[in-house]
């Protein structure tokens, strides 16, 4: 090797106004600014102007592009993760430690909602003159075992209707859990099929890369996408529908708060990984997860989160995080529950009985799986009460200030869905604490090269070079395939 390939080349130090977290940071503060104009401007949700309008589309957009990728990404990521499953040993433990951290943190989470409930009352702190709404959905056992069947291929659908002008509205939704048993079968038969599934298996393969470079150049513009979705939160809810529930709100996002400042730090810790590096790796998924409000949207950041900052493997991401954005829902499936149950206890003056907080506490852990098939906080919410045997009249009590509580409760949803396949991977040894460490220098993830975006590979060789130690050996951390 020559000396001028060896050497090193000095990385240009980017301006402040380059950093991703700048960026981002930035269009939160304008669309915080643009959503208060418009207020004092005259729009509301019922009262829309050019602003509010300009701001909802370019917000829902972003997300309706984000959740494009969704299916293409979810499916050959795991197709191709299931043909390089032998490079995984004891990939039926790594389901299993991924199912009992899961179970784990939810205990925590709803232990900690329990607890908060108690303490504040929210639910005799409300406002008396609270009126209930109709939830549009509710959730059951049912749902979960429906929805593990997939309707078509790939679990696509199409719902419409006329209006009275007799224009189609038409809209297209897929279901995640469908994609991924659907995913898992190809990939198995895939795997079955020996050479002759090889042509298929390389395609995938290749397809994954193109798909991780147009989600690469997605996310490099979601300062825009913040923009819109945060200035257009400000204008459609205001905090205009606290006034009644602000009790049950602090209670909501203390209970959020402790679990990603304090439990998440504490596993962390726990388990031998830097703090530091879990509040920069985790921000870039935690802050979009806010604004859009939807796990299933940022499920390709939240994938890629988890892979490129937090070090896990690509063959155990691509279960793990699609997985977990169903099911692993700390802030809709626990603390969320918990807290609204005791509100709506409290509230109609019911007494909880020890058995009634068990139930609360085992629909929490277990019953996000219920409503995998119908993702949401309400439907959740449902379940709990229907379990515990509190009026489902309490659901309508809590929708007016739904989407405020959201925000946060999609933060933390997307956290755990990315940092928890990391603890895992740690336990048990295939980790690469070489991109969990590295310093990540404004970008989004670490090492990122806005002309590449997808292969780094040579910047682990580097860093082995100046650790003067083999990646994956004294570490314990084992390179990712990319």
């Amino acid at each position: 090797m020559s000396t001028a390939t060896a050497a090193p080349r000095a990385k240009k130090k980017r301006p402040f106004y380059a950093s991703f977290g700048f960026q981002i940071i930035a269009a939160l503060v304008v669309g915080i600014a643009l959503g208060l104009l418009g207020r004092q401007l005259g729009a509301t949700a019922d009262n829309p102007t050019p602003l509010s309008d300009t701001l909802g589309t370019i917000g829902s957009s972003y997300v309706t592009i984000l959740r494009a990728a969704v299916v293409p990404l979810v499916f050959t990521a795991i197709v191709a993760s299931i043909s390089n499953l032998r490079r995984v040993q004891n990939a039926a433990r790594l389901a299993g430690q991924t199912l009992l951290w899961f179970a784990i943190t939810a205990l925590i989470a709803v232990t900690i909602g329990i607890v908060l409930g108690l303490v504040i009352q929210p639910g005799a702190r409300a406002g008396s003159d609270l009126e209930t709404g109709e939830p549009s959905s509710v959730g059951s056992w049912w749902d979960f075992l429906i929805g593990l069947v997939p309707q078509n291929f790939l679990g696509i659908g199409v719902s419409g209707s006329v209006d009275e002008t007799g224009v189609l509205d038409a809209s297209v939704d897929f279901n995640i859990l469908q994609i991924i048993v659907v995913s898992v079968v190809i990939g198995l038969a895939a795997l079955r099929a020996g050479k002759k599934a090889e042509p298929f298996l390389a395609f995938t393969e290749s397809l994954l890369k193109v798909i991780q470079r147009v989600v690469w150049w997605i996310i490099r513009v979601a300062p825009i996408g913040t923009l819109g979705l945060i200035g257009n939160a400000v204008i459609q809810y205001g905090w205009e529908r606290l006034t009644s529930l602000v009790w049950f709100t602090i209670a909501v996002y203390v209970g959020l708060a402790l679990v990603f400042f304090v439990v998440y730090p504490l596993l962390a810790k726990a388990n031998g990984l830097s703090i530091k590096q879990y509040f920069t790796g985790v921000w870039p998924v935690a802050q979009f997860g806010f604004v859009s409000r939807s796990s299933i949207g940022t499920l390709p950041l939240t994938q890629r989160v988890a892979e490129r900052n937090f070090g896990v493997p690509r063959e155990y991401a691509s279960f793990a995080v699609p997985f977990g954005s169903t099911t692993k829902m700390d802030g809709c499936a626990a603390i969320y529950p918990a807290i609204a149950a005791i509100f709506v206890a409290q509230f109609f003056g019911i007494e909880l009985s020890i058995i009634q907080y068990a139930l609360i506490v085992l629909v929490s852990v277990v019953g996000s799986a219920a409503t995998a098939g119908t993702t949401g906080a309400t439907v959740m919410l449902t379940l709990t009460l229907s379990t515990v045997g509190l009026p489902l009249e309490g659901v309508g009590l809590l929708l007016a200030i739904d989407p405020i509580l959201d925000m946060g409760r999609t933060a933390l949803n997307v956290s755990g869905q990315a940092f928890i396949p990391a603890i895992v991977a740690k336990r048990e040894g295939i980790l690469n604490l070489d991109l969990y460490n590295a310093p990540r220098e404004g970008l989004p993830f670490h090492d990122e090269d806005e002309e590449d975006a997808v292969v780094a590979d040579a910047a682990e060789p580097a860093e082995a070079a100046r650790s003067s130690e083999p990646v994956g050996t004294a570490t314990g951390s084992t390179p990712t395939t990319r």
